[in-house]
């Protein structure tokens, strides 16, 4: 059954679109688009073939480009027709707007005016993949593309390896193989690893193992599609007993005993109920232990 156009408030709407499978869009994604005053997109003719495909019409609304090289230009216009009371519809050319995507200096825009924002969630390839790739959840950082320049690359994966989350990139699939080989270089070839391409489409491909294996596999041979590389957690560096007890007494300057212990062992990787019993003495505090 067609959407058919409703009687939608003012504001600003964030409208996920399908990463691959034009089926991947929520009903109401599909209500915003047939009923918004004004539609924009990163890419106008994948919106609008979007919506012929769910037999939704443009009709004689504006259809406006907004992408990284118009935005300056364009952002001014959009929010006029926002504080005139218009309904404005913005979509990526596929997935989450402001997930790699220029929403983002739209979305600052119309919260400093104090304009209504809203949010329809649906399709992303970060998350799409992180359910894909069998590696942990709980915690994730999503790094965008890295540098095309090789030594500018390294640097960035250095900066990340400590990290204690699982790590998610976008990657060119002319660039995957160098990407993987640098990775196993700076993050280690035994870390765990998954190459996902394609999401949701015909071609869907998710290769898992550790880094050094999956570079040498694709290198085997070109990757084709879209690319998301995800890269299990790293471990945080032993820090020293002198130095967790500054930072314990640094953090006890501006928060409680275990709030304290909470942010140094957060920080550090130490067992929490060692920093708590360090931050004890420093404190000279009689809380009660919880460990809830």
């Amino acid at each position: 059954m067609n959407s058919q156009p409703q009687n939608l408030a003012g504001g600003l709407y964030f409208v996920a679109t399908p990463i691959g499978n034009a089926r991947d869009i929520t009903l109401r994604a599909l209500d915003v688009l047939a009923s918004a005053d004004v539609l924009a997109a990163e890419d106008t003719r994948s919106l609008r073939k979007l919506m012929e495909i769910h037999g939704l019409s443009v009709g004689d609304r504006p259809l406006l480009a907004y992408h990284d090289h118009n935005g300056a230009k364009m952002r001014p216009r959009l929010m006029a027709e926002i504080a005139a009371g218009k309904s404005v519809a913005y979509a990526s050319e596929a997935g989450t707007p402001l997930i790699s995507d220029p929403g983002f200096d739209l979305s600052r825009a119309a919260a400093e005016e104090g304009l209504p924002v809203h949010s329809l969630p649906g399709a992303s390839a970060v998350l799409a993949a992180l359910t894909m790739a069998g590696l942990p959840t709980d915690r994730f950082l999503f790094a965008g593309f890295l540098p095309n320049a090789r030594g500018q690359r390294k640097s960035a994966l250095k900066a990340l390896a400590g990290v204690q989350a699982t790590l998610v990139f976008y990657e060119s699939p002319k660039r995957t193989a160098a990407m993987l080989a640098d990775a196993a270089e700076v993050l280690g070839a035994d870390r765990p690893a998954a190459m996902c391409r394609e999401l949701t489409k015909r071609y869907e491909e998710c290769k898992r193992g550790p880094l050094a294996q999956l570079a040498g596999e694709i290198a085997a041979g070109p990757v084709k599609g879209e690319v998301v590389i995800v890269i299990g957690r790293g471990e945080a560096e032993a820090v020293s007993e002198t130095v967790m007890t500054q930072m314990l007494k640094d953090a006890l300057k501006s928060m409680s005993v275990r709030d304290a212990a909470d942010l140094v062992a957060e920080g550090t990787g130490a067992p929490r109920r060692q920093v708590y019993q360090m931050a004890l003495k420093l404190g000279q505090g009689d809380e009660p232990e919880d460990e809830g």
